[in-house]
């Protein structure tokens, strides 16, 4: 698993306690991140990957290039660049993957940006709840890291916790899992909330390549479902 963030890169091996991680940079490009995780990883012994992705990913993979790194990602043949298959997805899906518990879960992941998806009955949707407005910007302008040094923890903290029930009853989410660098900055947590662990992503890389997770450019059933 290779958890690709602004801040920090993170990969890991499932069922191991094999973890790598250091510093992305906003001139950061897919070359020399996988150069870099080649290098590190060297002696790991591994039969698929899974990627998180900080941007839109469709069925050929990254759909835009990301905004807190460098260019070159959309097109970008990551199975050739591991010398393995590869399945791909946004960031916050992978993280939102692996802390699923059963119902209907929200994630919000607070780190460089805000990462955001729903789960629910095995079926992961990618959200952009960053982009809602909020006071004269966005959740992202607000909630982002760049966010958080403005407004310092304690006015964070009061926005995330007065737009997280809202959020919760929009979703109808009957659990919300808060993850990212920056969760730990919330000392309180609001009702039927927690908080994801570092391993997240590394579960939900494991379960991306279960038979029971669909994968994402699979063409979708003809037959509707109501999802409860």
């Amino acid at each position: 698993m290779v958890d690709i963030g602004g801040s920090h890169i993170k990969a890991g091996l499932a069922e191991t306690d094999a973890r790598i991680q250091f510093d992305s940079s906003p001139e950061l490009g897919p070359q020399q991140l996988f150069a870099r995780v080649r290098q590190e990883t060297n002696g790991w012994r591994y039969d698929a990957a899974a990627i998180g992705y900080p941007g839109r990913v469709g069925a050929e993979g990254p759909a835009d290039e990301p905004g807190n790194l460098g260019n070159g990602w959309v097109g970008f043949d990551f199975a050739q660049a591991l010398g393995t298959p590869v399945r791909i997805v946004n960031d916050a899906v992978l993280q939102a993957l692996g802390a699923y518990r059963g119902r209907r879960m929200l994630f919000l992941g607070f780190g460089t940006g805000v990462g955001s998806a729903l789960v629910t009955e095995h079926v992961a949707v990618p959200l952009e709840l960053g982009e809602l407005p909020y006071e004269d910007g966005t959740l992202m302008d607000s909630l982002g890291r760049q966010g958080l040094e403005r407004l310092g923890q304690r006015r964070w903290q009061q926005i995330v916790l007065g737009v997280t029930p809202a959020l919760q009853r929009a979703f109808m989410a009957e659990d919300v899992v808060f993850g990212g660098g920056n969760a730990a900055q919330i000392e309180t947590l609001p009702p039927d909330t927690r908080c994801g662990n570092n391993d997240d992503a590394i579960e939900g890389g494991r379960r991306l390549w279960r038979e029971l997770v669909e994968p994402h450019d699979r063409e979708s059933s003809p037959f509707w479902r109501v999802v409860r």
